[in-house]
């Protein structure tokens, strides 16, 4: 995969939304994603049921994407998690230095 920058796209969102995150990244030129379930700890989350502290179900988008669409499927999937929003979650990117097992990606 030399000379082709790949990036990761990771999103972390409450849960039951990322069918639809799932669905705009692919829609804006994703193959695809994996979806990861992990409960998240943020500030705005202190709820509690007879004083014991729930501990908010999160789930994580994992979206690998070449340097040609990743402004596209980001954009893609910010809008469609209402990211923009406080309290919905949150993405970021990192670029990947060293990616082995994306044949299918392969020019």
């Amino acid at each position: 995969m030399l000379g082709m920058k790949q990036y990761l796209i990771v999103t972390i969102t409450r849960k039951g939304c990322t069918d639809c995150i799932v669905a705009a990244s692919r829609e804006a030129g994703a193959e695809g994603a994996t979806i990861v379930y992990g409960r998240g700890t943020g500030i705005h989350e202190h709820k509690k049921i007879w004083g014991i502290p729930i501990e908010p179900e999160k789930e994580l988008v994992l979206t690998i994407i070449p340097e040609e669409k990743l402004q596209s499927v980001r954009d893609a999937i910010v809008k469609a998690g209402e990211l923009d929003k406080p309290g919905t979650g949150i993405c970021f990117v990192v670029e990947l230095k060293d990616l082995v097992g994306a044949v299918h990606q392969r020019t």
